[in-house]
């Protein structure tokens, strides 16, 4: 998830039903998580059967409410490193969210929160790259710091990850300095290697980051990523690949060059997608969760992946208010929710799920946990996926 991220009930039976479809699906916060049968598909190009899915197929046959390791295991480890993939994995994790990418000059893709990783990186300490310091507008934002697309490959291997919110995670800053950045070619070859010594599918999370951007500099992310994901076999309908994107023109592009499930991420209601400001298409997120916006984004895609403000809105006070309609209208149209960001901190938890007054001590997250699944969504993004398969454990087991 990037810079649109926000900080922050279908009427089916939570009882017997739920136990019944769920209960297998978990052995524990820790242990090996199953996956479910086939259930009804959204898509039958994107269903189950077939190679390189869960243990029944595609990405319909993963458990639900899918844990899905925001940036692997980001709650513990600097994000985007082999340390905080692993941790995840180890964790229990269902899916890795194993690259937001973006290009190097020389073509790469890599795995960085941002382009701009002054903040991710230790490249302020490297004084053969001070003069490569520099102000670009990002998605109409200038941004001060140093870009992704200014280095070779080579280059920014010599660098090493650090914190990105050491104020919220300062433990997390014992770790800086100790990876590198990995590119999605050793991402795509570590999931391979951890599918083999685990003896389960290890699935990966991706996504496109400001694709409008990189296209106009000429280093267009989707078909660069088509061709890794062709060159490893991983670009079929049962590919345990999910792709995602705040741009739905990106997600619309790679509808053509793979046949991976695909996810639109959305951010707040009263925001635009950035490559509808640029071709000056007027809707807005608040459009595209109606039901005429769910239907046109079913065309192509199989999920949405909304902030967690559009599943259950916040009040004047921060606490949750009444669920909205979203998840029984996105299944009425055939698309799975995969809502972000869940974090166990108080500053990040809704009001009424904090405790005490350091902002950065844990909260209620299990409460908070529980709300969100009572409303029907398939799964969520948490930078503490150990927390998430606790909730989801007492979430099946009534």
């Amino acid at each position: 998830m990037g810079t649109q991220e926000s900080q922050e009930s279908n009427g089916q039976d939570r009882g017997t039903g739920r136990r019944a479809l769920l209960g297998a699906a978990v052995l524990g916060a820790g242990g090996a998580v199953l996956g479910l049968s086939g259930a009804a598909r959204a898509d039958e190009r994107h269903g189950g059967g077939g190679q390189g899915g869960g243990q029944g197929g595609g990405y319909r046959s993963l458990p639900k409410p899918t844990v899905i390791g925001h940036r692997r295991a980001s709650g513990y480890r600097p994000e985007h490193t082999f340390g905080s993939y692993q941790l995840a994995l180890d964790m229990g994790a269902d899916v890795v969210e194993a690259g937001d990418l973006v290009p190097t000059k020389d073509g790469h893709l890599v795995c960085r929160h941002e382009p701009e990783i002054g903040g991710t990186t230790d490249v302020s300490a490297h004084p053969e790259f001070a003069g490569r310091k520099t102000t670009k507008t990002l998605d109409g934002v200038p941004t001060t710091g140093w870009f992704t697309e200014d280095f070779t490959l080579a280059e920014l291997k010599t660098l090493r990850a650090v914190e990105r919110i050491p104020g919220n995670r300062p433990n997390n800053t014992l770790y800086n300095g100790r990876w590198e950045i990995p590119t999605f070619e050793e991402v795509l070859r570590w999931q391979d290697e951890q599918t083999r010594k685990r003896g389960k599918q290890v699935w990966i999370y991706p996504e496109t980051k400001h694709p409008t951007y990189f296209r106009a500099l000429g280093l267009g992310l989707e078909e660069r990523l088509a061709k890794v994901l062709r060159k490893h076999g991983k670009d079929g309908k049962n590919a345990p690949v999910i792709i995602q994107s705040f741009e739905p023109t990106s997600i619309q592009r790679l509808d053509k060059l793979v046949d991976n499930p695909l996810v639109v991420l959305l951010s707040a209601a009263n925001t635009r997608p950035w490559d509808f400001v640029a071709t000056g298409d007027p809707r807005t997120v608040a459009d595209l969760v109606k039901p005429a916006g769910l239907k046109w984004m079913a065309s192509y895609a199989q999920g949405i992946g909304p902030t967690l403000d559009l599943v259950i809105p916040k009040d004047a006070n921060g606490a949750l208010a009444t669920p909205t309609t979203l998840v029984a209208d996105a299944h009425r149209a055939g698309l799975i929710l995969h809502p972000y960001t869940m974090r166990n901190e108080n500053v990040f938890l809704p009001a009424d799920f904090r405790r005490g007054i350091d902002p950065n001590a844990y909260g209620d997250a299990f409460g908070a946990f529980r709300t969100y699944f009572a409303t029907g969504i398939d799964g969520v993004f948490s930078d503490n996926a150990d927390t998430a398969l606790l909730a989801r454990e007492d979430f099946v087991n009534g």
